[in-house]
């Protein structure tokens, strides 16, 4: 009975094991995959009608602040991950 006791213990603990060491995991952010997704956001400001975009730096909850101009006027912004961009 001990020895069946601890069989299952064994078992349990090693399938926890290959299961936390099997799980994928996200490719780490670097500057690269930062440029592409700074060209990202310019690319959609540009298309919403702002230039002279500089500054674009992500946040950790995934929006992106730089500055822009729009009709001549600067603006803060902000793009967020579902698309949608403020000016202030």
């Amino acid at each position: 009975m001990v020895n069946t006791f601890w069989l299952a213990a064994t078992l349990i603990l090693a399938g926890a094991t290959a299961s936390a060491q099997t799980m994928p995991k996200g490719p780490a952010p670097t500057s690269q995959t930062t440029r592409a997704g700074a060209a990202g956001v310019a690319a959609r400001l540009q298309a919403q009608g702002y230039s002279n975009i500089h500054n674009l730096r992500r946040g950790p909850d995934g929006k992106w602040v730089g500055e822009a101009s729009r009709n001549g006027v600067g603006h803060t912004v902000t793009a967020n991950p579902d698309g949608s961009v403020t000016a202030r």
